[in-house]
């Protein structure tokens, strides 16, 4: 039996490309394995958003040599966000001799018959298809491995060019999946037995633009929350400026949408998001967020959230700490600009890093302080949590989510995994929440 190992870097999509790419290789007959060493196939499923990940991806990659060493018929193939780069293939392998398949983005329904040519002829395989719109492929195998969550693409790629973003350049423009598609595929989840869905997209509120569907992806979640049982669904990611208001009465109105929203602001300052052509203004993030709170008011609200981006100054840096203060998020994702070449601020007067990593440390210190702040307020409350695992670092206790994305450690075992509790919160400790189970 021929076994695999699949290393993924990155976003819930290559996440759930990952899970594609397995279906793709259980065709073929091999099975998963945990350890590299044993594997007669390694792909690693890379990520290039930021310059840390694409070092990081490749320095896991450069130390793979070894088991190639150990295992001369060891097959390497590289997919990802990364190789869709210009000339990013023949760059790979001229560094990494010994990887023997290098694929794009658009190439993964095509990852069995790379195998098998490669295997065939035992010679090189790059594959980096550049077409902006590809053709969406309906029919791949999927072996999901995401636990209690099962993921479910909506749309492809992204038409908004933020000026510091590689996304519509390694992803192309916005290709959306007919909804009877998503809708069938949402329906076969339910019946698989999962409790928690989740929609993917490049920026999920413009779905269907592509499509000529007048109100996409509220007409869309609309009909997915209608369908009964005992489920929840969660959505990634939300753009500020397509959000729509109709969104949030869909959300409060309907038990089986997560009142958890992430909401990327990226900076609190008018003049750099101008600069990023982000296309909202403070004032435009900060009202959605009021009318967030009014209709949702237990919503749980995350970000991304970046320092360091070109022309910023103290006064731009302390904007984006007053926004961050005023919203309060529950949690968010916080990092120092990156330069990536071929976009527009990658041409920009790039900001002392030493400044930057000054304000990253003091923005996280703050968000710190809030999420622990948000935690207190759960303190005797009861909440609904889905138990997703076993707690990493707690014998016999158990993990998983309130509706709103807060973690939950309580007392349970293997058998409470997929199950749906009423926990009491007894204590907090940063993001994290302690309690019983009442029921």
């Amino acid at each position: 039996m021929q076994k695999y190992k699949i290393i993924t870097y990155g976003c819930q999509m290559n996440v759930h490309e990952s899970e594609k790419a397995a279906g793709i290789l259980k065709t073929l007959g091999y099975e998963p394995c945990l350890d590299e060493a044993d594997a007669d196939l390694l792909l690693y499923n890379t990520c290039c958003i930021r310059d840390n990940a694409e070092k990081r991806a490749i320095g896991n990659i450069g130390a793979a040599k070894k088991y190639k060493k150990a295992n001369r018929n060891l097959i390497i193939a590289v997919m990802g966000c990364m190789t869709q780069q210009e000339k990013a293939g023949e760059s790979l392998r001229s560094r990494l001799p010994f990887v023997d398949i290098v694929i794009g983005t658009n190439n993964l329904d095509k990852l069995g018959e790379y195998i098998t040519q490669f295997t065939e002829a035992r010679k090189p395989v790059i594959a980096i298809d550049d077409n902006e719109n590809p053709a969406i492929n309906e029919n791949l195998p999927i072996y999901r491995t995401s636990g209690t969550n099962a993921w479910i693409n909506i749309m492809y790629g992204c038409n908004n060019f933020c000026t510091y973003c590689i996304v519509p350049y390694v992803r192309g423009r916005e290709r959306s999946r007919h909804p009877a598609a998503v809708i069938d595929e949402f329906k076969a989840m339910l019946d698989a037995g999962y409790k928690e869905i989740t929609l993917l997209g490049q920026n999920v509120n413009s779905y269907g633009n592509d499509i000529g569907l007048k109100h996409g992806f509220v007409d869309l979640l609309e009909k997915l929350a209608s369908f009964s049982g005992d489920h929840r669904i969660r959505f990634m990611t939300s753009h500020p400026k397509d959000f729509s208001r109709d969104l949030i009465d869909v959300i409060a109105g309907s038990k089986n949408i997560c009142n958890n929203i992430h909401l990327p602001v990226q900076s609190g300052s008018d003049k750099i998001l101008k600069l990023m052509n982000r296309h909202y203004t403070r004032a435009d993030y900060l009202d959605i967020i009021d009318q967030i709170r009014a209709k949702i008011p237990n919503c749980g609200i995350t970000s991304d959230i970046m320092v360091g981006f070109p022309y910023e100054e103290e006064a731009d840096f302390l904007d984006t700490l007053d926004l961050v203060e005023r919203v309060k998020y529950s949690g968010a994702f916080t990092f120092v600009y990156s330069v990536r070449k071929g976009t527009p601020a990658a041409a920009m007067p790039q900001i002392d890093p030493l400044i930057a990593k000054d304000r990253i440390m003091r923005l996280v210190a703050l968000q710190n302080k809030i999420t622990k702040e948000v935690s207190k307020t759960y303190e005797g409350r009861t909440c609904r949590v889905l138990c997703e695992d076993m707690a990493p670092k707690h014998d016999n206790l158990v993990c998983g989510r309130t509706d709103c994305g807060r973690m939950v450690t309580f007392s349970g075992n293997i058998g409470d995994i997929g199950k749906f509790f009423d926990v009491e919160i007894e204590s907090s400790k940063s993001a994290s929440l302690f309690g019983k189970v009442i029921n």
